[in-house]
């Protein structure tokens, strides 16, 4: 999703804010086909319908609102569930360049956490902020402090300010304002008082708007280049997007657990992907059906007794393991494991990939791929990444899943492989090959290890950005880096987290996600020639949402997919 997207914000949600919003509406529908986004309104609000007349929209306010301001102060967090998938939903269907998203607006009833959440949901849509303060109550001093306390709030959530409107702004009060905020980084426009309730006070005030912020400065100001936050919010629902924008089949061998059934009716229900259940259909469904769920018809079923396919199952597993002893009863009796099955609907081009695991160990779901679906041309090892969405990025942490004591050379495909799924959800690789030295401070054949594993990386991919040995502090901060690894441009920035054995990388992964709150997803197997998936046995339905999207934007990718 590639769109334009400016948040209006403003201490008291009023005084001045409905002019600044209209205005950068209007200037942004000079240039880009503009939308306007409600995160949260109160009932029977009416600028909403005035901003879409403004750009010329004929949707209805109803459509471009996310939820309301009682839902947020009920459930924050499912609040922000709501704004970021509406937004993800109503970008793809209504196809905005640009869109206008305007806070909360003033209300009777005090609301502490109001700014927070505006920040918030500015992450979430990764938009950049606007901010209107308006000065009928306040000196040049209180401003400047109001914006400050701002910039902070901002900073924190991984907003950028991309500019400051001193509304409500007499003639005497422009000078001072203007000299309280000269040195704060980002462009000022001083707006004096004006009306912008109806649809006639905001063509009125337009002109007024106009020739304080010229459209050409509002324009560079929104759409100068940043880097946005990513959010878990974001990064999930964009996750949801991009996988139903081109369908994919997943396979689900789990069929009658209830998560697994929980997870499928949600993505059915989205048109997110295709889902093709091993097991009876009947039966399936009567589960389903016990849960209360109401979409699994339109998914797929194969019967793990359909002759169809078990013929040229059996005739493909024993060609395969003709040399390892098999023969077509052996394979018969394996394909009678629902993960074994489903795992010859990927290898047959029947599927574009599989996820398991919610009652299956780890072992049980990769052994079949490794021995039907074999390793990607090039990877000498299958390795486990998790995507770590932390509050304003997103992180790939590897191995956490599949190989406990890798050697140097191994070590080095984890990294390179961590690194292509990394770029396969946007994200640019940033390495840092993990160990408890930085840079040759420590020594020991644990050192030696990751060193030469630094090393082959270098050699096998000059392209990636690498740093190591190097510990995780140094990794992660830029101000730790700026002491143990002064001078290294990618010590401090990484991205990619290249643990040096099984042990801590998972204990990495979970005390992270435990500790921070930060949203894991995956494990990722990668080195696969399809991709299939693992899923924790404590997964919830969330994780496993995520892991069946994740599973088919992979998909997307992959030369042997259905869709190719």
């Amino acid at each position: 999703m590639s769109v334009i997207s400016v948040f209006v914000a403003s201490p008291e949600g009023g005084n001045g804010r409905n002019v600044v919003a209209n205005g950068i509406a209007a200037v942004l529908a000079t240039a880009y086909k503009t939308l306007i986004y409600r995160p949260a309104t109160d009932p029977g609000e009416r600028f909403t319908s005035v901003l879409l007349n403004t750009v010329g929209s004929a949707i209805s306010a109803k459509q471009a609102t996310a939820t309301s301001t009682a839902a947020v102060r009920a459930n924050q967090t499912l609040a922000r569930g709501d704004v970021a998938r509406g937004y993800h939903t109503f970008c793809d269907a209504t196809q905005p360049e640009a869109c206008v998203l305007v806070g909360r607006d003033a209300s009777p009833v005090a609301d502490p956490e109001a700014a927070v959440m505006d920040a918030r949901f500015a992450a979430d849509t990764q938009s950049v902020v606007m901010l209107a303060v308006c000065t009928l109550n306040r000196d040049a001093v209180q401003l400047r402090a109001t914006v400050n306390a701002y910039q902070a709030l901002y900073r924190r959530a991984g907003v950028h300010l991309a500019g400051v409107f001193v509304t409500g702004c007499e003639p005497a009060k422009e000078a001072s304002s203007e000299e309280a905020l000269q040195d704060i980084g980002v462009p000022v426009w001083t707006i004096p008082p004006m009306d912008c309730q109806t649809s006639q006070e905001a063509a009125d005030s337009l002109p007024v708007f106009l020739s304080k912020a010229p459209t050409r400065d509002v324009l560079a100001a929104c759409t100068k280049k940043r880097d946005l936050p990513v959010t878990p919010f974001f990064f999930q629902n964009d996750l949801i997007a991009r996988a139903r924008r081109q369908h994919r089949t997943i396979v689900i061998p789990e069929s009658l657990e209830p998560r697994m059934l929980r997870a499928c009716d949600y993505l059915i229900e989205r048109d997110v992907a295709d889902i093709l259940f091993v097991g009876e259909r009947e039966q399936i469904l009567q589960a389903g059906s016990e849960l209360g769920l109401e979409h699994l018809e339109m998914a797929k079923f194969d019967s793990l007794d359909d002759e169809r396919l078990l013929v040229p199952m059996v005739n493909e597993l024993v060609r395969l393991r003709a040399k390892k002893g098999m023969t077509p009863e052996k394979a018969r009796a394996a394909l009678k494991d629902p993960t074994y099955f489903g795992t010859m609907l990927v290898q047959l081009d029947l599927a574009d990939g599989l996820v398991s695991g919610s009652i299956n160990s780890t072992a049980n779901t990769v052994r079949p791929a490794l021995q039907v679906i074999k390793t990607a041309p090039g990877a000498s090892i299958v390795s486990g990444a998790f995507l770590m969405c932390l509050p304003t990025h997103v992180a790939v942490f590897a191995d956490c899943a599949i190989t406990p004591n890798p050697t140097a050379e191994q070590l080095a495909d984890i990294a390179i492989q961590s690194a292509q799924t990394a770029r396969s959800f946007g994200i640019d690789p940033r390495m840092g090959m993990l160990s408890y030295s930085t840079l040759g401070s420590g020594q020991g054949p644990d050192v030696e290890l990751v060193e030469e594993a630094t090393r082959l990386v270098g050699e096998k991919a000059p392209d990636l950005q690498v740093v190591g040995p190097i510990q995780f502090d140094a990794a992660w901060s830029p101000e730790v880096a700026a002491t143990k690894a002064k001078g290294n441009p990618v010590a401090g920035h990484v991205n990619v987290f290249v643990f040096p054995n099984l042990s801590a990388g998972n204990i990495g992964y979970k005390a992270v996600q435990r500790s921070s709150g930060a949203v894991a997803i995956g494990p990722v197997l990668q080195g696969l020639r399809r991709p299939v998936n693992d899923l924790s046995r404590g997964a919830t339905v969330p994780d496993i949402i995520n892991t069946i999207a994740l599973t088919a934007v992979v998909a997307q990718d992959n030369p042997h997919s259905l869709g190719e």
